[in-house]
């Protein structure tokens, strides 16, 4: 079994505003939006290096779309930044009018997803915009790992011509990938070989499946880890070939299972290959206040779950 060690923790966020900093270099046409979170986004690189191609729009999130709608128009290619919550579920409408409906070409860039944002509270921890934004006709969904995956996406999404919405965090989680990995939209990664089980992850649960899976091989059980960064378009052969070996799956990931990637997962298994699966998610509520290690711990987003999702879809074959 592969086993993933890491030597340094970063934030994901980071890995954005250092992709968007590199991207700045090599295109004229990258514009860069930020409603206010220029820090928190880590967007001030970007800034100070290009401030001609840089909009500080204040706290007007809508109005921040709309601009980056209409400079699409003229052949640039806009990076919208704030927090996940005031991402999708503050301007929506504007999202679905004026950028998925004509397939814009802006890419919505989301940081401080999950509950994670930890301290912060339920207002500010979206749990349902995955689902949100992958209802979307034409919008890519995509939720990446760690600091090297989120700046590779955020490289890649450049070239994609239409929408992205491209969510990432704000805790320093452990760096595992390849810091020169080709990332591709829509494919997914096997992490781990496996017979006994798939496990499907995304985000910072990537992480704790890893870690799960090493404590399974110990217990005798051989799982597959696979890495699902992007949601859609989904990467259906990986998943379909995995779960035709291993008969069962667990899917996880730090947002509601309702219209997340496990609901994804099951559509695709109910067309082609009924499947027993577990759920590692949140349970249809809202979050709360704490750190981001006591809610992982309290909504069971954590490798110890997933050893026990595991062992009752084992059952369940």
């Amino acid at each position: 079994m592969k086993n993933y060690t890491f030597t340094e923790k970063k934030d994901t966020r980071s890995g954005f505003g250092d992709g968007l900093t590199e991207l700045g270099l090599k295109n004229n046409n990258i514009v860069a939006l930020c409603a206010d979170l220029t820090g928190s986004l880590k967007m001030n690189d970007f800034k100070k290096n290009h401030p001609d191609r840089f909009f500080q729009v204040g706290i007007a999130e809508a109005n921040m779309m709309g601009i980056a709608a209409g400079l699409t128009i003229g052949g640039k290619i806009p990076f919208t930044g704030t927090f996940a919550n005031f991402s999708t579920g503050r301007v929506y409408d504007q999202i679905r009018q004026s950028i998925a409906y004509s397939g814009k070409n802006v890419k919505i860039c989301a940081s401080h997803a999950g509950i994670t944002l930890g301290e912060d509270g339920a207002t500010h921890q979206i749990l349902e915009d995955i689902g949100m934004m992958k209802m979307l006709p034409g919008m890519t969904v995509i939720n990446t790992c760690d600091y090297n995956q989120t700046k590779a996406a955020t490289i890649a999404i450049a070239d994609h011509k239409g929408p992205v919405y491209l969510r990432f965090g704000r805790p320093k989680v452990p760096v595992f990938t390849d810091p020169n990995q080709e990332f591709k939209i829509g494919k997914g990664v096997k992490m781990t070989e496996g017979n006994d089980v798939t496990l499907v992850a995304t985000g910072h649960l990537v992480w704790e499946a890893l870690e799960a899976s090493k404590v399974l091989f110990e217990q005798g059980i051989s799982a597959e880890v696979i890495n699902i960064h992007t949601i859609k378009p989904l990467d259906e052969e990986i998943i379909l070939k995995s779960v035709s070996k291993t008969g069962c799956v667990v899917s996880a990931e730090e947002h509601n299972y309702l219209g997340g990637l496990g609901e994804s997962i099951s559509r695709l298994l109910s067309l082609n290959n009924p499947t027993p699966q577990e759920f590692i998610a949140t349970q249809d509520t809202f979050g709360e206040s704490g750190t981001p290690a006591q809610l992982m711990k309290k909504y069971g987003l954590n490798s110890e779950n997933i050893i026990k999702k595991v062992k009752s879809v084992i059952k369940r074959k």
